[in-house]
C-alpha cells in the first residue's frame, strides 16, 4: 500500500508539473482567461491524439514481433525434424558402406595386398616422373601416372590390366633411361625471355647440355633454361656433344631433377671481377692505388738494379774505370788521387760509396711501406664491412644465415686484396734489397781493396 501511495503521489506531482508547464506556456500566448482555457483544452486534445498514435504503433510492433517469433519457432521445428531425418539416413548409409566394404574386402582377397603395392608404386612414379629429365624426351608420362594414382586412391574404380602393365613398363624405362646419354629436341629458354627448340644432350637424369652450355631444369616444366653464367671449374660440354664413343669428362648435378641447387650455387658464386667490386672504395685503393704504385716501383727498380749490376760486373773485369757505373765512379776517385795518403783516400772512397747508395737503394723503402700498408688497408675495409654487417643484423635481424655469411664474406674481401698486394710486394722487396746489397757490397769490397793496396805500397 505504501508503494502504491508513493507511486500515486509521484504521478500526481509529474502531472502537476506538466500542467504547470502547460499553463505557463499558455500564459505566454494567451491575453485573457478565456483564451487561456481554450489553449489548455486544445493542448489536452492534441496530447490525447498523440498518445493514441503511440499506443497503436506499439500494438502493431507487438503483433509483428509475435509473427516473427512464430515463424522462427516453426523453422526451428522443421530443421529439427530435418536433422533427425538426416541422422537416420546417415546411420543407414553408414551401415550400407560398411557392408559394401566388407563385401569388397571379401571379393578382393589376396588382391588387396597387390593393389596396396600398386598404389604405392603409382604414387612414387608420379613424383619421379614430375621431376624427371626423361619426361622431356617422352612427354605425357606424368599425366598417365597422375590419372593412375587418382584411380588407385578411388574406391569405386580399379586399374585395368593394360594400366598395370604400363606402370611396370614406365618404372623400368625410367631406370634404364637414367643410365643413358641421348640427344633429342627440346625447348630452351634464354635470359631475354626468348624460347627456341634445339638439340640437347641428356646425361642420364642428372645433366643437360646444348651448344656448349650447361642447362637448368625446372621440375614439372617442359622447358630448359640457360643460366646467366656457366658454372666455373666444370669441363666444356662441347666435347660430349661431339663425341661418338669412349669416355668424355663432363659435369653432372645430382640435384638437377630437384632444381639443380649445386649448379645454382656454382653459378651464383662471384667471379674475380665481382670479387673486386665487393671490396668497394678501399679495395680499389688497395689494388689500383697501392698495388699499381708498388708494381711500377718494382719494375723500375728491378730493371735499374739489373742494369747497374751488369755494368758493375763488366767493370770488375775491365782494366780502366768507367764513369757509367757506380763501381767505375768509385774507382775513378782512387785513380784521380794517386798521391793522397791512406786516411784521406779512405774518406774519399767512403764518401763516393755513400753518394752511390741512394741511387742503388732508391725506392726500396717505398716498396717496403706499401707491403706494410696494404694489409692494414685491407683490415680497415674488413672492419668497416663488419660494422655495416652487424648494423644490418641489428636493423633486420639474423633470421637468414646466408645473408649474414654473405656480408661477412664481402667484408673479408678487402683483407684478401691487401694480402694479395702485400705478399708479392714483400717477396719482391726481399729480392730487390738483395740485389742492392750485393752491388753496395761490391763497392765497399773494392774500396777496402784499394785502401789495403795503398797501405801496403807504403
Amino acid at each position: 500500500m505504501r508503494v502504491f501511495a508513493k507511486n500515486k503521489i509521484l504521478s500526481l506531482v509529474a502531472a502537476g508539473t506538466l500542467l504547470f508547464a502547460g499553463v505557463a506556456q499558455a500564459q505566454d500566448k494567451a491575453t485573457s482567461l478565456d483564451q487561456l482555457l481554450q489553449l489548455m483544452k486544445d493542448s489536452k486534445v492534441s496530447e490525447s491524439k498523440e498518445h493514441q498514435q503511440r499506443e497503436a504503433e506499439f500494438i502493431r510492433e507487438k503483433a509483428q514481433r509475435a509473427s516473427l517469433l512464430a515463424n522462427a519457432e516453426k523453422s526451428r521445428a522443421q530443421e529439427e525434424a530435418r536433422s533427425a531425418e538426416l541422422e537416420a539416413t546417415y546411420e543407414k548409409q553408414d551401415l550400407q558402406i560398411k557392408a559394401l566394404r566388407a563385401q569388397l574386402d571379401e571379393r578382393m582377397g589376396s588382391l588387396k595386398e597387390l593393389f596396396g603395392h600398386l598404389k604405392t608404386a603409382s604414387g612414387d612414379l608420379q613424383a619421379n616422373l614430375k621431376n624427371s629429365l626423361v619426361s622431356l624426351q617422352y612427354p605425357g608420362r606424368s599425366d598417365f601416372a597422375t590419372e593412375l594414382s587418382k584411380k588407385m586412391d578411388s574406391e569405386t574404380s580399379l586399374p585395368t590390366i593394360e594400366e598395370i602393365e604400363r606402370l611396370i613398363y614406365e618404372i623400368q624405362r625410367e631406370t634404364v633411361e637414367a643410365g643413358k646419354i641421348v640427344s633429342f629436341n627440346a625447348k630452351v629458354a634464354y635470359g631475354d625471355g626468348q624460347q627456341a627448340e634445339q638439340r640437347v644432350v641428356r646425361i642420364g637424369n642428372y645433366g643437360v647440355v646444348s651448344d656448349g652450355k650447361y642447362l637448368f631444369f625446372s621440375p614439372g616444366s617442359d622447358t630448359l633454361s640457360v643460366p646467366r653464367l656457366q658454372p666455373a671449374g666444370l669441363p666444356n660440354p662441347s666435347a660430349l656433344e661431339n663425341a661418338t664413343s669412349g669416355f668424355t669428362q663432363v659435369g653432372v648435378d645430382p640435384t638437377l631433377p630437384l632444381g639443380g641447387e649445386i649448379m645454382q650455387i656454382m653459378v651464383a658464386r662471384p667471379d674475380l671481377n665481382e670479387r673486386m667490386e665487393q671490396g668497394g672504395l678501399v679495395g680499389y685503393i688497395i689494388i689500383y692505388g697501392l698495388g699499381g704504385v708498388g708494381l711500377i716501383l718494382i719494375v723500375w727498380r728491378f730493371f735499374s738494379l739489373t742494369v747497374i749490376g751488369n755494368k758493375v760486373s763488366k767493370q770488375l773485369k775491365a782494366s780502366r774505370a768507367s764513369s757509367d757505373n757506380p763501381l767505375g765512379r768509385v774507382l775513378k776517385v782512387a785513380e784521380d788521387n794517386p798521391e793522397i795518403d791512406v786516411e784521406s783516400l779512405e774518406l774519399k772512397l767512403e764518401e763516393a760509396v755513400l753518394k752511390e747508395r741512394p741511387a742503388i737503394e732508391g725506392g726500396l723503402n717505398m716498396i717496403k711501406i706499401i707491403s706494410m700498408v696494404a694489409p692494414l688497408m685491407g683490415l680497415l675495409g674488413t672492419v668497416t664491412g663488419m660494422i655495416q654487417t652487424f648494423q644490418a643484423i641489428t636493423d633486420f635481424g639474423a633470421g637468414d644465415p646466408k645473408l649474414m655469411a654473405g656480408g661477412i664474406s664481402t667484408a673479408l674481401v678487402t683483407t684478401v686484396q691487401g694480402l694479395v698486394v702485400a705478399i708479392p710486394t714483400v717477396f719482391m722487396h726481399t729480392i730487390l734489397s738483395g740485389k742492392a746489397k750485393r752491388i753496395v757490397h761490391v763497392l765497399e769490397e773494392q774500396s777496402a781493396g784499394i785502401i789495403a793496396e795503398k797501405a801496403e805500397s807504403k
